[in-house]
């Protein structure tokens, strides 16, 4: 029985790692921010990487340290109803409803938009998400050793693409860095530690973490010990490229701000950038690499989906739920990119608080001999005032005031919650409930030892 690998084996599975990350929303949100943050980017990018490289990194250490056999399975140690509907909605999300949708309109607002005239964008993003996704039906109808092996080979030269792009970026910056938007004028570092959200990584890993850990026991390690050294390890490779990859890019949008002006969305960020330095065949090179990149991800996730909701419910077929993810991705994506990124968001703050806290109580399960109540008590918490927060941003994102009865518990939690207006207002009493609860428990079993 082995109980470490080689540097190469974790360099190998760290790459896999990575591959299975990057996706459309890697490229898109570091170039946004650095072109909102401007001079205030590295504050934004700190958040940003906590967010986004950290909390991967601990939901695939969560994962093997909880020695679940996936995402239900460790939600169940809260409720197994609620297990159901934590992971069904973490698949919606990162599945049809989000993710996968902007798979597609990334891969066409990189790779097609530029060379589409200004009055057919919405006819070319329709036949273009067609085309797209009808691929993607077929692959995940017929799973084959083809899309890895597309996967394997593209991880690589999208690093490889990026690195020279990055390079002629810092070399030859394509203007001065300009002043931030009003978003990032005050609290750039919390309005990029929620940017990161946006990336959805943290969610993804609770699910792509079993698949790092089963290529770990494949290479022969099966102690709990070995498995968490070697996820440990694999992970750090996984988001240092992760990692460099973000700064880079986000210092890209900073210095694109003076040449082309603030974006909506940061696709046409990457394409102003390839074409600015390597003319119509570097914007092309780049469509192909990312078009081909965001179709193997959309194949993965929809994939993914599907087999869960098998599971879930064995009487539909796998068949059934891959038509009917890769129809509803299909339509969602032609709402755009832009929407698909502002419908998100609300989600978003109401799950991740949910996913960080359920992380956290993995790690210090231990401590309180894995009782449900503390795992219960700290859910309930997160839940009622997350919540809100996604009410909130759906209210913002509408455009519309907040609905009546919300009105005096929002400005409950404004007074009464620490960090609530910058979004983080769940942390300390969750945080303060598992400490309590977990105390309690402990001394409840001290004393039940000693009677």
């Amino acid at each position: 029985m082995k109980t470490k690998l080689s540097f190469s084996s974790y360099f190998v599975v760290g790459v896999m790692l990575f591959a299975l990350f990057f996706g459309a929303g890697n490229l898109i949100f570091p170039a946004q921010l650095g072109q909102n943050a401007g001079t205030n980017i590295w504050p934004a990018v700190i958040g940003f990487l906590i967010t986004g490289v950290g909390l991967p990194l601990l939901g695939i250490l969560a994962m093997g340290f909880s020695g679940s056999r996936n995402l239900q399975e460790l939600a169940t140690r809260v409720n197994p109803v609620y297990a159901i509907f934590f992971t069904s909605l973490l698949y919606l999300t990162i599945g049809p409803f989000f993710a996968a949708p902007r798979t597609g309109t990334v891969a066409y607002e990189v790779g097609i938009a530029p060379f589409v005239g200004e009055g057919f964008q919405q006819g070319g993003l329709l036949l273009f998400t067609l085309l797209f996704f009808a691929v993607t039906l077929w692959f995940s109808l017929n799973p084959a050793k083809l899309v890895d092996n597309i996967g394997k080979i593209l991880a690589p030269g999208i690093v490889i693409l990026l690195g020279i792009l990055l390079f002629m970026v810092i070399t030859r910056p394509m203007g001065a860095i300009q002043s931030p938007q009003e978003a990032y004028n005050e609290g750039a570092f919390i309005q990029g530690f929620l940017e990161g959200y946006n990336t959805m990584d943290a969610l993804a890993s609770l699910v792509f973490g079993i698949i790092v850990i089963n290529a770990i026991r494949a290479m022969g390690i099966s102690s709990n010990r070995g498995i968490l050294h070697a996820t440990a390890k694999s992970g750090l490779v996984a988001i240092a490229l992760l990692g460099v990859i973000y700064v880079g890019i986000a210092y890209l949008g900073a210095t694109s701000t003076e040449a082309f002006g603030i974006f909506t969305t940061g696709g046409p960020v990457l394409s102003s950038a390839a074409s600015y330095y390597f003319g119509t065949l570097g914007s092309i090179l780049l469509a192909v690499v990312i078009i081909l990149a965001c179709l193997t991800t959309s194949i993965g996730l929809t994939t993914a989906c599907a087999e869960y909701f098998h599971t879930l419910f064995p009487k539909f077929s796998y068949k059934m739920f891959v038509v009917l993810f890769a129809t509803l991705t299909f339509v969602i994506a032609n709402f755009g990119l832009a929407n698909i990124i502002t419908y998100s968001v609300p989600v978003l703050m109401f799950l991740y608080p949910l996913a960080i806290v359920l992380m956290l109580l993995t790690f210090l399960s231990p401590l309180f001999n894995h009782s449900r109540v503390v795992y219960v008590s700290a859910t309930v918490v997160t839940f009622i005032i997350s919540i809100f927060d996604g009410l909130k941003s759906l209210c913002d994102s509408l455009g519309i005031d907040y609905f009546g009865w919300m009105t005096p518990i929002v400005s409950f939690y404004e007074r009464a919650l620490p960090m609530y207006n910058q979004g983080l207002g769940w942390l300390l009493p969750a945080l303060a409930v598992i400490v309590i609860t977990g105390a309690m428990i402990r001394i409840q079993r001290l004393s039940t030892a000693n009677a």
